[in-house]
Parts: structure tokens; C-alpha cells; sequence
């Protein structure tokens, strides 16, 4: 089994929209965002190591999704 043994590490959070939180319920997370911010990231030699999706309390009624993406170099 090959390990991948990065020098540097960076973590990028991306959010779920607050208004759609609020006036449908739950909008989903931004997957063009995401994209755009993989495909930024790519171009500057970082590879995702790690994702994780959080959900989280939105002030008192809603719950938000979130990404948290570890990237590696």
C-alpha cells in the first residue's frame, strides 16, 4: 500500500447559500463553485487528499451543509 506523503497542506471550506437555506429549506451545496475552486487549485499542483461534509445549525430553525477539502502538495 503507497501513502502519499504531501510537504504542505490546505484546507478550503465552501458553504451551502444562506437564502436558499432560509426560503427552501435547503439549497444544496454550490457544485460550480466547487468545481471552479478544484479546478484553481489543480492549476497551482494541489491535489484533494481529503473531503468531509458537515451539517451544521443555521441560526435557529435550518441546518447548512458545508464542504471542508484538505488539499496536498
Amino acid at each position: 500500500m503507497e501513502t502519499n506523503r504531501y510537504k504542505e497542506y490546505k484546507v478550503i471550506h465552501i458553504v451551502e447559500g444562506g437564502c436558499g437555506t432560509i426560503f427552501l429549506g435547503s439549497s444544496g451545496l454550490p457544485l460550480k463553485k466547487i468545481e471552479a475552486e478544484l479546478n484553481l487549485h489543480a492549476s497551482e499542483g494541489w491535489q484533494m487528499v481529503f473531503q468531509v461534509i458537515e451539517s451544521k445549525r443555521f441560526w435557529l430553525f435550518w441546518t447548512r451543509e458545508a464542504a471542508i477539502i484538505t488539499l496536498g502538495r
